[in-house]
């Protein structure tokens, strides 16, 4: 995936690097444009397209239409390892257990992390590999086909893996060479790979407008659905002129998700406005949404292997939640009846079993379910705008989110994560103190771009050498938290 062809010799001689934040200012708020919730779907190249996967199976209920995935791979690929990430997902190194990912996401539908699995059986897929691509290869390719053979029907499904493109979006007309890698990864082939994608996704289109657009792009306020979690201050939304707020619900959503190197920042406004999804947006009632990661994501990819978040892979992971709300929002003003997400939501008062979750009052609700690693914790409707989840295993991290509940108790959409982590208990658990460096050799963490992770909660410890210092708390098998005993 762009800039993901990551080789660890070189990583290991590496100086330390920072990580910048983007500090754009938020724009506006993104529109509620009641466009059609029956017709929303998405594609992504790389790192996106190993997220537009799983926004496609975990809220399978909102991404109907289906997904178009360009050199991404099976749903939970990486298990929440970056070795894995890179290994088999990428080169295909080792084997990737297709059978295994499937049952997981069976049984990750049955307790409520994600959608029921039923609702992939109508939708389609559309999969793309170029032969030149020595990033994410074919064969990782190959294994998402035979993953969604597991719930998509093979007619809804459309593979093109024989034209002799890099690691890149293909095109008809702008990019570099087709067979290269190289930024911004977006090749000229001579192939309209985002019409064949829509035309597939939503069947037979109008002609696209190769001429000026009559939309029109809008920097929106990305920062009230992410609260961060390596996404960017800002996003990116195409709004066809027929789409405009007050329209009505005629209009489509489709969700673009750059690979890693491709935001904003880091090729500026290419991705969002050379791809070839604008053209046939405009002519066909399209509204388009690019989020978009921040510099401060790991090499500016999204969360696919679990750089953030245990639970990235499902409906309460960080960027996951923030996607779906945005979905949400431009489907909302139509005249539904459906509860907008909360905001605020945050931790608080943090003990060893204990963790206060609070959130601002939505208009309307009655109540609010909340949910931990994708899994409702209230036994009955929540009255207030905070709730005390218990229980909990002493210095762990967790992650949160929360629904509003109708009269009649139908849920809204769900929030953006909020996490936290309990204090430690008078007993158990085991405390490493050493460097960086040596937590990496010890294998209680692992290095990526000059940073280092601990294995299990994924979180930072800073820069990766033997300058800095760090305790780290064993609370289960392969298990880290920064901590104390």
């Amino acid at each position: 995936m762009p800039a993901m062809n990551w080789n660890w010799k070189r990583l290991a001689m590496a100086a330390a690097m920072a990580v910048a934040a983007q500090g754009a200012a938020a724009a506006v708020p993104l529109p509620a444009l009641g466009a059609n919730p029956a017709e929303v779907s998405v594609s992504g190249l790389s790192a996106g397209g190993f997220m537009a996967v799983q926004l496609h199976v975990a809220y399978s209920a909102t991404f109907k239409r289906g997904a178009g995935v360009v050199a991404g791979g099976p749903y939970y690929c990486a298990e929440g390892s970056v070795l894995n990430a890179t290994g088999r997902c990428m080169t295909h190194a080792s084997s990737i257990p297709v059978s295994t990912l499937v049952s997981t996401t069976n049984s990750w539908a049955a307790s409520g992390a994600i959608d029921p699995v039923s609702n992939l059986s109508g939708s389609k897929v559309y999969l793309f590999s170029g032969t030149s691509d020595n990033t994410v290869k074919q064969p990782v390719m190959d294994d998402l086909k035979t993953y969604y053979q597991s719930f998509v029907p093979a007619a809804n499904t459309v593979y093109k893996n024989n034209l002799g493109a890099g690691h890149a979006m293909v095109t008809d007309d702008f990019g570099g060479a087709c067979a290269t890698t190289a930024s911004p990864y977006i090749n000229n082939c001579g192939f309209d790979l985002a019409g064949e994608i829509l035309q597939h996704l939503y069947g037979p289109l109008n002609a696209r407008n190769n001429g000026t657009l009559g939309g029109s792009f809008t920097e929106f306020n990305q920062g009230e659905f992410s609260g961060g979690s390596g996404m960017a201050a800002t996003g990116w939304l195409y709004t066809p002129a027929a789409c405009a707020a007050g329209s009505g619900n005629s209009c489509r959503v489709h969700v673009v998700l750059h690979g890693c190197k491709q935001n904003y920042t880091d090729v500026g406004d290419q991705y969002v406005k050379k791809t070839g999804y604008n053209r046939w947006a405009d002519t066909n009632n399209i509204v388009l949404v690019y989020p978009q990661t921040s510099t401060a994501a790991t090499n500016s990819c999204w969360d696919w292997w679990g750089y953030g978040s245990v639970n990235y892979a499902k409906k309460s992971g960080p960027q996951m939640a923030a996607v779906k709300a945005m979905v949400d929002r431009v489907t909302g003003g139509g005249g539904g009846s459906a509860l907008p997400a909360p905001t605020g939501v945050g931790t608080s008062g943090a003990t060893s079993s204990s963790m206060v979750i609070g959130w601002t009052a939505v208009a309307g609700a009655s109540g609010y379910n909340v949910y931990r690693g994708g899994s409702k914790v209230n036994a009955s409707p929540v009255a207030g705008t905070s709730y005390t989840d218990t229980g909990l295993a002493p210095s762990t991290s967790y992650s949160w989110t929360v629904t509003g509940l109708t009269a009649a108790n139908a849920e809204g959409a769900m929030s953006a994560a909020a996490t936290g982590t309990t204090t430690g208990g008078s007993g158990g658990g085991t405390c490493f103190t050493a460097s960086n460096y040596a937590h990496t050799v010890a294998g209680r963490a692992y290095a990526l771009w000059g940073l280092t992770y601990a294995y299990g909660s994924g979180q930072s410890m800073g820069l990766w050498n033997i300058y800095v210092t760090t305790t780290l708390k064993q609370t289960g098998p392969n298990y880290y938290v920064i901590g104390s005993c």
